[in-house]
């Protein structure tokens, strides 16, 4: 007479290695608690980030919803009527979208096709510096604009260009030219954002690459050496590809703000003579949304823009790794 059949379990009990498998995932579920335990006043250090992302990034994604409403604040958001895609329709609809997409791919390329080559460029150049007061007084001097705010670059961009005794125009009417509406000529905006994002942005996001450059082995360097490599050579053969994994994030992270330009800078750039070449999604949502009060449409219009970028970085991510790089997740 045959017994009662044992459960999934107890079979698994049975078959030889699977308690040492067990008995290995508690050892290591253990040592991760001792670590914890050990180092929890590191990972109190980590809370106040935590609280920051909780509060100012998460709870306030409950307000998405409003995206799919007629949103009223006097009625708030659980008695406002529901639209569903109605502004996702209008959006798409509308003329204004062809001409917000074309202006912020066009900066998106700036940014990823003139900035993003110019640090890593920067932090090769400040890596065969070999003078360190000198290598230390240049990297000040191009991290200053960094803790500058976009206010203050705008400004002096302004005292610099304006056609009225700004510096630039004061010498070229003095060398017999025509003064130049830097500021106010479509021709010139997208040119003066990307040159203004440079001179910003630059130096301190060399410090990235840089500190990647640090940790390359030095004996990969006395091989090239002995291999006859020069400095050139040495730099593509050998720190490039040492550092090809933070570019590639970097990149990644950056594919992911494509429709994230910044709504500060280009705001500041923006006038009646070149909003058709510099309006973007970010400063289109803060004229719909708090200018105009159309909430539910300015936030859909804020959907879009996310959903975008999501889809982006996911997409990059897996391309990443299908070329063998390790991605961010």
């Amino acid at each position: 007479m045959k017994g009662p059949v044992p459960s999934v379990n107890e079979q698994l009990e049975m078959v030889p290695g699977i308690n040492e498998k067990k008995k290995l995932k508690q050892e290591i579920r253990k040592k991760k608690i001792a670590n914890m335990i050990r180092n929890k006043y590191l990972y109190f250090m980590i809370i106040p980030g935590l609280l920051y992302f909780i509060i100012f990034k998460y709870i306030p994604m409950a307000g998405i919803i409003i995206a799919f409403q007629d949103y009223q604040p006097y009625l708030g958001i659980m008695e406002s009527p529901w639209v569903g895609f109605k502004h996702f329709i209008r959006l798409f609809t509308e003329p204004t979208f062809f001409m917000l997409l074309k202006n912020t791919l066009i900066l998106f390329a700036l940014n990823i096709f003139v900035f993003f080559p110019i640090p890593i460029i920067l932090a090769l150049m400040l890596n065969e510096v070999r003078r360190k007061y000198f290598k230390g007084a240049i990297q000040t001097i191009i991290y200053i604009p960094h803790f500058m705010s976009w206010v203050i670059i705008v400004s002096i961009s302004y005292v610099f260009l304006t056609i009225d005794g700004g510096v630039f125009n004061e010498i070229i009417a003095a060398l017999g030219g025509e003064k130049i509406a830097f500021l106010t000529d479509p021709a010139w905006t997208r040119t003066l954002y990307i040159l203004q994002v440079i001179w910003k942005e630059m130096g301190w996001s060399t410090i990235i690459y840089l500190a990647a450059i640090t940790a390359v082995d030095l004996q990969l360097y006395e091989a090239a050496k002995m291999d006859g490599a020069n400095r050139f050579r040495q730099i593509w053969h050998v720190t490039l590809p040492a550092i090809r994994p933070v570019i590639i994030i970097l990149l990644i992270l950056k594919v992911g703000d494509t429709l994230e330009i910044g709504f500060e800078h280009v705001y500041l750039l923006l006038n009646s003579l070149n909003r058709e070449v510099a309006e973007i999604f970010d400063t289109y949502i803060y004229t719909a949304g708090l200018k105009n009060g159309q909430l539910s449409y300015s936030t859909a219009v804020g959907l879009f823009k996310g959903l975008v970028g999501l889809i982006l970085v996911m997409l990059s991510n897996r391309i990443a790794k299908k070329f063998g790089e390790d991605g961010i997740y």
